[in-house]
């Protein structure tokens, strides 16, 4: 049988060399009740992101998506190129910015840069890895950056 049929989608530590640029293929449009239901589900009673009426008065003039579920799209557009089946923990979330806002309708892409590589000193098995996430509408602007840092798997041997 072919071992690589069998390998995980996600990337190993070898392979996530320092400056690689990741271009994720998967893509979201956020609905209202993408919004609705996210932010009712974390207990946000945020009126900015639930009344109409509210978020029209307001300077965007509409509902704002939640920016923690834009977070959390960010990351996990990420999911299928990057860490699939090959991460072993989250370690941290850093400089988390939200530079636009995101609106019902927004169609978001992410891409994810390698900044920073090391093995672990604590697991032979494992490596840590630093990358930048960012998340871009429709139009190619950035709505939302951050840097995740995560312990990776290494390549099994052969």
């Amino acid at each position: 049988m072919n071992e690589d049929l069998l390998r995980p989608q996600g990337r190993y530590f070898e392979e996530l060399l320092v400056g690689t640029v990741i271009r994720h293929r998967v893509t979201r449009t956020l609905t209202e009740a993408d919004n609705v239901f996210f932010t009712t589900l974390t207990m946000n009673p945020q009126p900015l992101h639930l009344d109409h009426k509210y978020a029209a008065a307001t300077e965007f003039g509409q509902p704002l998506v939640n920016s923690l579920l834009t977070l959390s799209l960010l990351v996990g557009l990420s999911v299928h190129e990057l860490t699939l089946g090959t991460l072993v923990a989250n370690l941290g979330l850093d400089g988390v910015v939200f530079p636009k806002p995101v609106f019902h309708g927004d169609t978001l892409r992410a891409e994810s840069e390698v900044l920073e590589a090391r093995e672990s000193r604590s697991r032979p098995d494992a490596g840590i890895v630093v990358v930048e996430h960012r998340a871009l509408n429709q139009r190619g602007e950035v709505v939302a950056r951050c840097k995740r840092t995560m312990l990776m798997q290494r390549r099994p041997p052969r």
